[in-house]
């Protein structure tokens, strides 16, 4: 358990752009409760054993060596005199969740190599060093992407896997006590390397801004742990990923610096249930720097007024780590941070458990129609380079389809694949479809996404080193017909779940069992109303566990008082609510721009409307002990020079970009897959085979930014099973009047 620490500064500075919003130490119930979580995330296998990580200290160790050896050879073959060969030098760093202490067991570690001004980086690091790492029998799986948004040497040396980027530096000799977090070392260096050093040096940046570093960890490492099995853990799918959810998490710390892990976790709920997006979340100022690098500004650049959920890193040059995310997983992690918000608030009545808040989302039982991409190659690489194509690639689909439909048919993508063990190269993606909540059904309204389907298309067919044998297959498929190696053992559940507001499976009742086995797809038709009117339920069910309380606070006639009305069901103080921590040490800044009028706001995401009166106002210095000051606390952070926007013209350019593309493709006359026809008279199957085609091209970007390469903490929850049950399962490719949404 890390140490209290009692303290929002480190080094005598302060940590965060603003004051914290608590002071307040953990409470007796704190402690009991972070014991609990630990005890939980050591039972969940969330902790490489002692032999594993001894291992990975004498791999980075003999990596190290490598690049040393390799250094010099280099130096030699450029002919420079021995003295120079001698002192010639590379040097390895370590970034992403090995760096910031929570990876697991199994686990990549992400590695720098920094070199100096003479070893490059096609001809030396992805030429010699690739060729030296090949010879010896302790390194197996070497796959270099040196076409990579961020390039990679990903390698397995002693079984321990390894994704390795390289920075050239200025330096003709590289010190071993090289510093890189100055920003002298981005000085002449090229926009590869400049994108290879962001790594370590916003990962180091984010360990020197929060205030205690094992509480930070374990924190962290429970809300990867979340992310993971709600499924909102995935930047290529437009979710966040393990940078991301790490700045998210330091900032909860810089803004509760006393907190235990337990606090933590209710306040990381709490906070971004509260958060107006897209009002930045930032650790620190921006710095605007020397060097003329670009950095996230939406006052001067165009594109940054758009992003939806901004997340900016600390270090120079400052960017948005969120900038993969849409509206619809926007509103997919802003549910779920409502739904853990729910369930802390109904842990501290005794109402709730952490294997509730880290229950799985169960995907394939929470929708009755799903689009299914199915990818194949004919080899591992092609493969491999296929699916990071592809995956790539998906994130248009959605925003075409939102486009298309006046977003009113919303996609929640899977984050992750799946392949069948009979068929190693084969692999499955998943969007589940739902009608905008709260749109009423309109029968004579259709929605036709056909042509999106058939945009997406053209827009995968543009990949540059296509190969024969990669093909993509689009079809539409029903809640029963969901191939059965998605599920665990391959085994497919006997009927459709629902979740109960204390988080057991309940089945179906018989009135719902008949709605779903009566509706049907009427020849192209998807009826979605069912998904809307399940997940309105399980919200309610949840909703009603934490506002079935009146909550009185009363601390004396001569001291301030606040109330809170709700359902008469009975009163409870906020010690019981809270344990013995009552947040009492708010900062005087924050005290005094929050309490000066009268107020009135509701409670969180509980909807029970709340009235804060302020009584006496000669103690303005006073001790804060209301969690409806907090929230204003909270709202404060958000009073920002960034200015809001609705809509998205940024994910309009990048489709509108896209389209034209696509649109040269097809009215240029090139083939890609089968030939189309008027599917007014014929339909015309979507199912593909990609040609290699002229036109339009693009660099192979696999999976974004290299912020997270890592095996998962956990097996995987859907084990493979066999290709035959799938085939026998699917259905014939999808028809153009097929996607057609009522």
């Amino acid at each position: 358990m890390g140490s209290q620490g009692f303290n929002s500064q480190k080094n005598g500075q302060r940590l965060g752009i603003t004051e914290p919003i608590s002071l307040g130490g953990p409470s007796e119930y704190d402690v009991i409760k972070t014991n609990e979580l630990e005890k939980f995330l050591a039972d969940a296998g969330l902790y490489e054993s002692h032999e594993e990580a001894i291992s990975r200290e004498e791999v980075l160790g003999r990596l190290d060596q490598i690049v040393k050896v390799w250094v010099k050879k280099v130096s030699r073959a450029r002919g420079l005199n021995e003295q120079l060969v001698q002192e010639a030098n590379a040097k390895i760093f370590t970034f992403g969740s090995y760096r910031l202490g929570v990876h697991g067991p199994g686990a990549d570690i992400d590695t720098l190599c920094v070199g100096p001004r003479h070893a490059a980086r096609d001809e030396d690091f992805f030429g010699e060093l690739k060729g030296m790492l090949s010879e010896m029998p302790d390194v197996t799986e070497l796959h270099p992407v040196p076409d990579a948004h961020v390039p990679v040497m990903k390698f397995k040396l002693n079984g321990v896997s390894i994704d390795l980027l390289y920075a050239k530096l200025s330096l003709w000799v590289i010190p071993e006590d090289l510093d890189i977090s100055q920003d002298s070392i981005l000085q002449n260096a090229d926009e590869q390397s400049v994108r290879s050093l962001n790594g370590c040096r916003v990962t180091d940046r984010i360990l020197r801004l929060v205030p205690n570093i094992q509480n930070f960890r374990t924190t962290l490492r429970c809300m990867r742990f979340w992310a993971k099995r709600r499924g909102v853990y995935s930047n290529v799918a437009g979710f966040l990923g393990g940078i991301n959810w790490a700045l998210l998490v330091a900032r909860i710390c810089q803004l509760y610096p006393n907190a235990l892990p337990n606090m933590l976790v209710s306040r990381f709920f709490r906070v971004y249930t509260q958060w107006r997006w897209p009002n930045p979340v930032m650790l620190c100022a921006i710095e605007e720097g020397s060097l003329g690098l670009q950095i996230w500004d939406p006052r001067r650049n165009h594109k940054d007024k758009y992003h939806l959920m901004p997340i900016i890193t600390p270090a120079y040059p400052s960017m948005n780590s969120s900038y993969n995310v849409s509206s619809s997983t926007l509103r997919i992690m802003t549910e779920e941070f409502k739904r853990g918000h729910d369930i802390c608030e109904a842990m501290e009545l005794n109402n709730g458990s952490w294997l509730e808040l880290f229950e799985p989302y169960r995907f394939f039982e929470a929708y009755r129609n799903y689009l299914q991409i199915d990818i194949a190659a004919e080899n591992d690489d092609d493969m491999r380079n296929w699916k990071g194509w592809v995956e790539s690639r998906l994130r248009y689909l959605i925003l075409k389809i939102e486009r298309d439909t006046f977003k009113m048919l919303q996609c929640h993508p899977h984050p992750r694949d799946f392949s069948d063990n009979s068929d190693p190269f084969h692999c499955s993606y998943f969007l589940g479809l739902q009608r905008k909540e709260g749109v009423p059904v309109n029968e004579a309204k259709k929605f036709d996404i056909r042509l999106t389907v058939d945009e997406f298309k053209a827009n995968v067919g543009s990949y540059s080193s296509w190969k024969h044998g990669m093909e993509i297959n689009v079809t539409h498929i029903r809640r029963r017909d969901i191939p059965a190696f998605v599920f665990p053992g391959g085994i497919r559940p006997s009927r459709p779940a629902r979740v109960s507001g204390e988080g057991r499976r309940v089945p179906e009742t018989s009135a719902t069992s008949s709605v779903d086995a009566g509706s049907s797809v009427d020849g192209n038709v998807v009826d979605t109303s069912d998904d809307v009117r399940k997940r309105k339920r399980e919200e309610d069910e949840m909703h009603a566990k934490v506002t079935a309380a009146k909550l009185v606070i009363n601390e004396g006639p001569s001291n301030k008082e606040f109330s809170v009305a709700g359902p008469s069901v009975g009163t409870v103080t906020v010690t019981s609510l809270l344990g013995n921590s009552k947040d009492t040490n708010m900062s005087g800044d924050v005290w005094r721009q929050m309490i000066q009028s009268h107020v009135t706001d509701q409670v969180g995401t509980s909807g029970v409307q709340t009235e804060l009166l302020y009584q006496n106002n000669a103690d303005i210095n006073g001790p804060l002990n209301s969690r409806e000051a907090e929230k204003l606390a909270i709202e404060k952070l958000m009073s920002g020079p960034y200015e809001s926007h609705q809509t998205s013209p940024q994910e309009l350019e990048e489709l509108e970009e896209l389209d034209n593309n696509s649109q040269n493709k097809i009215l240029g006359g090139t083939a890609i897959g089968n030939d189309m026809e008027s599917s007014a008279t014929k339909e015309v199957a979507s199912s593909m085979t990609i040609s290699n085609t002229t036109g339009a091209s693009s660099s192979l970007q696999l999976n974004g930014n290299l912020e997270e390469l890592e095996a998962p903490e956990l097996a995987a929850p859907f084990p493979m099973a066999t290709h035959a049950t799938a085939a026998a399962q699917k259905k014939p490719v999808i028809s153009y009047t097929m996607l057609m949404i009522m």
